[in-house]
């Protein structure tokens, strides 16, 4: 089969229609796990749809669609890191939206691939920055200034609807440091806001992008019950180790988006 818009999966054998959407359910699992664990989705999951055939245009649009999926399984699991904060996140989930909307229309409007070659630099600058943590947290401090969250709120979320693959990373590293030092819940946080714009973003390449909907849902499916489990992962793990594991798989994801074609 070709890969395409309302077509079907191409590239994992003959195991058929139904092998394939199970391949791709299960990377959907560990995917959703991976990424609302604190770590990045698109590690397990954009690779998941170059294996199964989809071009890479096409699998970067429809892994931003299937991962809106997170959104909704990540709050229902997060609800003892998000008690009380539902104020702060009517105050930035905008703002978050706001960029989604920016970024699908950057991915929409130009040619594929123009951010290919940065886009690995910008996640392994965010796993760093993960690394580097503590000491930025205490520079911060020092020298504190207001823009810091909003502007790189918009900027990771511009990022966030173009691409994508990294960007929960970006956004932990910028919690961390800037508004919650305590890691579960600037992780459940960072859940909230990546989902903002995943949502806005999904709803314009729903219309014009080249969604595969054979691919996407059940990558969506298996999303959506990974991130009911994530959040409880990192419930239970030690703060830095979580925070050393998800800086060394945003350098792994960085490694592979090198190595492999963006657009």
């Amino acid at each position: 089969m070709t890969a395409g818009r309302g077509g079907g999966v191409a590239g994992l054998g003959e195991m058929g229609v139904l092998g394939e959407m199970g391949v791709l359910g299960a990377a959907g699992v560990l995917a959703g796990v991976v990424g609302t664990a604190g770590g990045i989705t698109s590690l397990i999951s954009y690779p998941a749809l170059l294996a199964a055939g989809l071009p890479p245009l096409s699998a970067n649009v429809t892994n931003l669609v299937a991962g809106v999926a997170c959104w909704p399984g990540a709050a229902l699991a997060s609800g003892p890191e998000l008690a009380g904060r539902g104020p702060w996140l009517r105050r930035w989930i905008p703002l978050s939206a706001l960029g989604g909307a920016v970024g699908a229309v950057l991915l929409l409007c130009t040619p594929p691939g123009v951010f290919a070659r940065v886009v690995p630099f910008l996640v392994a600058a965010g796993s760093l920055a993960l690394l580097a943590q503590p000491r930025l947290t205490a520079l911060h401090q020092r020298h504190r200034t207001g823009a810091l969250l909003p502007v790189g709120l918009l900027t990771v979320s511009v990022y966030g609807g173009y691409f994508g693959a990294g960007s929960g990373v970006l956004v932990l590293a910028l919690l961390l440091t800037t508004a919650e030092p305590h890691l579960p819940r600037a992780n459940a946080l960072k859940n909230m806001l990546i989902g903002a714009p995943a949502l806005i973003s999904s709803v314009a390449f729903a219309a014009f992008g080249p969604v595969n909907w054979t691919a996407a849902a059940p990558l969506a499916l298996g999303m959506f019950t990974g991130s009911t489990l994530g959040p409880r992962v990192a419930r239970h793990l030690p703060p830095t180790a979580l925070r050393h594991l998800v800086a060394l798989l945003g350098l792994a994801l960085a490694a592979r988006l090198w190595l492999t074609p963006t657009g």
